[in-house]
């Protein structure tokens, strides 16, 4: 029987290191205000994709979509790394988000793998 109580994506723990990218996105407060919102759409279509994939059916379709949502997660953590190298954020802050993106990457390449 179907566990109505949460939705499938709350119970990845890749859903829960998108957001955790998020929020690591949105702390690094980058000053170039294009760059910081290319970033925050980009880890929060992470999110989404994740949501979106556990929802599909089949193998394929779901592998499909965490596919974008790993690229996503590369677009999100790059572009902090290209803000720490222009100087509008923090080293620290795009070393956490690599930190972050890497144990990401390896969780959605699992789940895209069909």
């Amino acid at each position: 029987m179907a566990n109505f109580t949460t939705l499938p994506h709350e119970n990845l723990i890749a859903y829960q290191v998108a957001r955790e990218l998020v929020v690591l996105v949105r702390d690094a407060k980058i000053a170039d205000a294009k760059l910081r919102d290319q970033a925050l759409r980009a880890a929060t279509s992470v999110c989404l994709n994740v949501a979106e994939a556990a929802g599909r059916t089949s193998a394929a379709d779901k592998a499909r979509v965490y596919g974008i949502a790993r690229g996503e997660g590369c677009e999100a953590v790059a572009a902090v790394d290209v803000a720490a190298a222009a100087g509008w954020c923090t080293a620290d802050a795009a070393r956490a988000a690599t930190v972050c993106g890497l144990r990401l990457y390896a969780l959605l390449t699992g789940l895209s793998r069909n």
